[in-house]
């Protein structure tokens, strides 16, 4: 069985029978929570990257390419989201998208 395909089977197993939300196993409930932390962080700990460039108007030494993929990437993981109506994916990929997209126009304005 292809990996596609076993992911399609496990989604369908789990969207027939639910686990409660909040769950109640209070690891996985920790875990819920977290997974916001870790989503709103990621994006959070860039700002400084974004401050050096749009602050100091200085993108010396930041890749366009790299920055360019982590955008691409962030964009496929947001689409991934939205179809799998993941909250703690969608919400960390929007931020991320606006961060790199903001890290890419200030390395072409100030590259």
């Amino acid at each position: 069985m292809t990996s596609a395909l076993h992911h399609l089977q496990k989604r369908k197993r789990i969207y027939q029978n639910l686990e409660p939300y909040p769950h109640p196993d209070r690891w996985k409930r920790m875990m819920d929570r977290m997974i916001y932390v870790v989503g709103i962080g990621g994006p959070v700990l860039t700002i400084p990257q974004l401050l050096k460039i749009w602050v100091e108007k200085n993108a010396g030494g930041v890749s366009l390419f790299t920055w360019s993929a982590y955008f691409i990437g962030s964009f496929l993981w947001l689409v991934y989201g939205l179809m799998h109506k993941e909250k703690p994916i969608i919400v960390a990929h929007i931020l991320f998208l606006f961060v790199f997209g903001s890290i890419i126009v200030g390395t072409i304005l100030y590259g």
